[in-house]
């Protein structure tokens, strides 16, 4: 598609302008969107695409779903911001609902993934310096992780590639490979004859953007036994799999444990943006002036996140994650088995879940998705070799075999044979 042909009737769009203007921090797909209905979304040409990337597991109710109209409406009409030196009710009823329904206790919101994790850490840190008496601690992280683009997170983050042309980095991560328990405890054998102290574990239930990778349950459970023998706080970042995505309301219920702090964001306000910090109440050890955020927990992003969860529960949309996700894992394990040059393995959790394509391939995950939108689905890589389907929770079952349908006319379009 071309710069030309991205045009609106009366209002002109033009690739090359905003390209001009906007920095370009994005490998962005040659298609401008304009308006969403369900899981569907139109560009400026009046092309329907499915939507299969829910703004990167962000629109829990899809486009344009009337609970998010009347939230917004209502709460814009009613005081949309105001600073966190008052009490804000629609903050304490969103924190109400999140512990009521996980492991929580205490909550602190903020307005990204990328802060609950960077709110984590901090806390962390402030939790060994004031309860454990650590003067330098460690928080130990995995390969292949993926925590948010601040100093902080990406230092966290697990991956080089992030981190290039960013040095110095933050001091006092060390990474292990994921779901690899030996590696974890040589890891932490090696901290502790350094003469350093592990403070914190952070890890992702499902690693997302390393390439839709779930936790082995056994790994996580061990590692919550080592966190409560050495003292040592695990951290889940739920940013992306959290709010009902897995087919929980939140994946270390998939893994059988609870941590001590966990992050939220992206489902959470359905768009919206939000994110909330969660902790125990063991270790919330934040005192008046330690963090703050300036638009973090407002009243418009409260209310219309609330809204997202009461529509979650009432519409009994974790069911529909179950049924969806079965029917959308089944469906990609038969396309890869018609592909077996191809596709080498179908994972995940509820509507999260990826193909990953063969090694031994020239083909790329971003070639596979363009070759998606060409038949009408929007699709999202998580690596170079992984396609990940994160569709809104609102899918219903011709979605999810269109789909599949468009993704298997795909392949073909680039099989040798």
């Amino acid at each position: 598609m071309s710069p030309e042909t991205l045009t609106k009737t009366g209002t002109p769009f033009s690739i090359d302008r905003f390209d001009a203007n906007v920095m370009t921090t994005y490998g962005r797909f040659p298609i401008a969107l304009e308006r969403g209905e369900g899981s569907r979304v139109w560009d400026t040409e009046g092309r329907e695409y499915l939507d299969f990337v829910a703004g990167i597991a962000t629109c829990t109710l899809g486009h344009a779903h009337p609970a998010l109209i009347e939230a917004v409406t209502r709460q814009i009409q009613k005081l949309h911001h105001v600073s966190n030196l008052y009490y804000i009710p629609e903050q304490g009823e969103l924190a109400a609902w999140l512990t009521q329904h996980s492991a929580g206790d205490r909550v602190f919101f903020c307005n990204s993934g990328a802060e609950a994790n960077e709110g984590a850490i901090k806390l962390a840190r402030k939790y060994a310096h004031d309860r454990l008496n650590i003067e330098d601690p460690v928080i130990v992280t995995a390969h292949a992780s993926f925590h948010g683009r601040t100093l902080a997170t990406i230092t966290a983050t697990g991956q080089p590639k992030y981190q290039k042309g960013f040095s110095p980095l933050v001091p006092g991560f060390v990474y292990a490979p994921y779901n690899d328990l030996a590696a974890l405890e040589t890891t932490i054998a090696e901290i502790d004859k350094d003469g350093r102290r592990v403070a914190a574990i952070l890890l992702e239930a499902l690693q997302g953007e390393g390439g839709v990778r779930p936790g082995d349950r056994e790994y996580f459970q061990k590692i919550r036994q080592i966190c409560d023998e050495k003292g040592i706080l695990l951290i889940l970042d739920e940013v992306q799999v959290g709010m009902g995505r897995s087919g929980k309301w939140w994946g270390y219920e998939n893994l059988g444990i609870e941590p001590d702090i966990f992050t939220s964001a992206k489902g959470l306000g359905g768009g919206i943006p939000i994110g909330a910090l969660l902790c125990k109440s063991s270790c919330d050890v934040f005192e008046p002036g330690n963090h703050a955020s300036t638009f973090g927990g407002n009243p418009f992003a409260c209310g219309v996140a609330l809204a997202v969860c009461q529509t979650l529960e009432r519409e009994n949309l974790l069911e529909n994650v179950q049924k969806r996700g079965e029917q959308l894992r089944n469906r990609l394990e038969a396309i890869a088995t018609q592909y077996p040059s191809l596709v080498a393995e179908v994972r995940g959790w509820g509507l999260i879940n990826g193909m990953e394509l063969r090694a031994d391939v020239e083909l790329t995950s971003i070639e596979v998705v363009n070759a998606a939108i060409a038949q009408g689905v929007l699709l999202v890589p998580a690596g170079p070799k992984v396609v990940r389907f994160v569709p809104p929770l609102i899918v219903n079952e011709a979605e999810v075999d269109r789909a599949c349908d468009a993704v298997e006319k795909a392949l073909a379009t680039l099989s040798p044979s």
